[in-house]
């Protein structure tokens, strides 16, 4: 999305390492009533292991990943990357 492709070149982040982060990283939260379409969050590192948060949503009838938005996680709010702070 337009919105993704903004958030990726304000934190520095190329596509190559969102897609490497995504491959290698994990599903840490689903959002299984987002419209249009389910989508879910995924941790995953750059090649430096630097963190990479991405949420994507996926069209199951044309199969095909929406990269939503992506961002470096702020370690102020979040645990090991995972977990929200409350």
């Amino acid at each position: 999305t337009n919105h993704a492709s903004e958030e990726a070149q304000d934190d520095g982040l190329d596509f190559e390492e969102i897609f490497y982060s995504v491959r290698n990283g994990e599903i840490i939260k689903d959002y299984p009533e987002d419209q249009p379409y389910p989508s879910c969050l995924i941790y995953g590192t750059n090649l430096d292991g630097e963190p990479i948060h991405s949420v994507w949503s996926y069209n199951e009838e044309i199969q095909q990943a929406i990269l939503v938005t992506v961002y470096r996680p702020d370690p102020t709010r979040w645990i090991n990357w995972r977990e929200r702070r409350t």
